[in-house]
């Protein structure tokens, strides 16, 4: 096979641990990623398939971390600083047994990423940072559970909101919905990401070029890199298994950004305008998509 893995004999085991004969289980997916890869296109390492073992790990996961945003949701308002939502994640995450990926991850300081206004993505908690009425804030959660990932990010409105900042929060999530439209078994990930990308310019919009979703599961950052400026027709060819994010950041002027804030993370627009991003989870399947953290 083109990714170097053993295949199995018809009537051997599969290789993904299922226990189900070879011709059974992945026989049909490794005959078509093989004929893909022969024609060159990009396709995914067996490795990186997600089994029916690991989509129910991954759910568990995500369980928590769709109850930490629905604690968040349910809490947060003006007065509210972004350290108390940093502590509510870590405390609801650890009180359900799970592991706030973030925290120490590549020496990022806390358990949530909490961007407000101009802030693109990796806004730090601060007990500094008090959200008053009218901001827009993305709250960005992961976790860990018996060694499987979930991520997801939601927007919320601070109070009561401009109809353009609020314009910008709902088009963005409807951005999400565009590239899960997107969505077909065997087709390309730049689908997704051209057609995230359309919609937000067609409604004035422009999406960050240097960020984007990624592939997820068994680690934090897995391949692939999910761009949302892509080309339909290109990139990663979208095998059942493959599990990734969905998480445009789309900016209300231009798609230019600061990287320039001394802590290392925080990443802001260029023209210091709002931008907002939704975030999910999913796992392509035979017939579609699986949805598993928003």
């Amino acid at each position: 096979m083109y990714d170097g893995m053993t295949v199995p004999g018809r009537n051997d085991e599969c290789w993904c641990g299922s226990g189900k004969k070879y011709k059974k289980c992945h026989i049909d997916i490794d005959a078509r990623l093989q004929d893909c890869y022969e024609r060159g296109l990009e396709v995914p390492y067996r490795s990186l398939l997600k089994t029916a073992a690991d989509i129910e790990g991954i759910k568990r996961s995500a369980a928590i971390n769709i109850g930490v945003l629905d604690y968040v949701a349910e809490h947060i308002g003006p007065g509210v600083t972004t350290e108390q939502i940093d502590q509510w994640v870590h405390d609801y995450t650890v009180e359900h047994g799970g592991t706030p990926a973030d925290l120490n991850f590549e020496g990022y300081p806390k358990s949530v990423c909490t961007s407000v206004n101009e802030e693109v993505c990796h806004g730090i908690p601060s007990p500094d940072v008090v959200l008053k009425e009218g901001d827009i804030v993305n709250v960005d959660c992961s976790t860990i559970l018996d060694g499987y990932f979930s991520d997801s990010s939601r927007m919320f409105c601070i109070g009561e909101v401009d109809p353009e900042r609020e314009r910008l929060v709902r088009v963005t999530k409807e951005c999400v919905q565009k590239g899960l439209e997107a969505i077909k078994p065997w087709g390309f990930l730049g689908d997704i990401g051209a057609a995230v990308n359309a919609y937000a310019q067609e409604m004035g919009y422009s999406v960050v070029r240097e960020f984007g979703g990624h592939g997820i599961g068994l680690e934090f950052h897995e391949d692939p890199f999910v761009g949302f400026v892509s080309e339909p027709g290109t990139g990663m060819v979208l095998a059942p298994g493959v599990c990734f994010t969905i998480e445009p950041m789309v900016n209300m002027g231009g798609c230019e950004i600061d990287m320039s804030d001394p802590n290392g993370w925080t990443v802001r627009t260029k023209d210091g305008l709002p931008t907002a991003q939704w975030e999910v989870q999913l796992v392509i399947t035979e017939t579609g998509y699986e949805l598993l953290s928003w």
